[in-house]
């Protein structure tokens, strides 16, 4: 990281088990991600195994990227792990965030709402990316409708796997952000 960096910003990336956070954090970090995957083991027989058939790894604390946004601003990126049994790090890795990114699967949308309802219980301001790792089963219209989403909150798609779908998330994040506290601005 160079020396004259002053500011951390940090970015969360939330959503259910299996829905790409991992991913994401990897295709878009400059340095070589913190990751905490762990191989499934016979304790996650029946709790982590169905959402995502050949799945073998999971997310146990959370992961960590970084992106250099200039010489003064640095961008952290936090993947939260997507398992009930985890969501209770999800109160401590919110804390200083800037703003998230909730990461939806189109075949698993209710394993979306743990997400969204926290982020608003916190106050966060979050947008919402469908991860097209395969053919969407609903349209970016049917998902804001089944996710209750306001008009007011982006609703995006994106390739977790590509670092430059992943970089278009976040830039959509930082752009509802500056919206946000322009819009602050103005009525103050």
């Amino acid at each position: 990281m160079p020396s004259t960096a002053r500011e951390g910003l940090k970015i969360v990336i939330v959503g259910g088990f299996g829905v790409g956070k991992t991913t994401m954090v990897r295709s878009v970090s400059e340095i070589r991600p913190l990751s905490t995957e762990e191989t499934m083991t016979q304790a996650g027989v029946g709790i982590d195994d169905g959402a995502s058939p050949g799945k073998t790894t999971t997310t146990v604390a959370f992961d960590f990227g970084r992106i250099s946004l200039n010489e003064h601003m640095v961008l952290y990126l936090f993947g939260a792990p997507g398992q009930e049994r985890f969501w209770f790090l999800w109160d401590r890795l919110f804390a200083g965030t800037l703003g998230a990114v909730v990461l939806v699967d189109t075949h698993r949308l209710a394993d979306s709402w743990y997400s969204i309802d926290r982020l608003e219980h916190h106050g966060t301001p979050f947008i919402v990316a469908r991860n097209n790792f395969g053919e969407p089963e609903h349209s970016l219209d049917q998902v804001r409708q089944a996710l209750d989403l306001p008009a007011d909150v982006p609703l995006i798609d994106c390739d977790a796997r590509r670092r430059d779908s992943s970089k278009t998330v976040l830039l959509s994040l930082v752009h509802h952000l500056f919206a946000l506290s322009s819009a602050r601005e103005t009525t103050s």
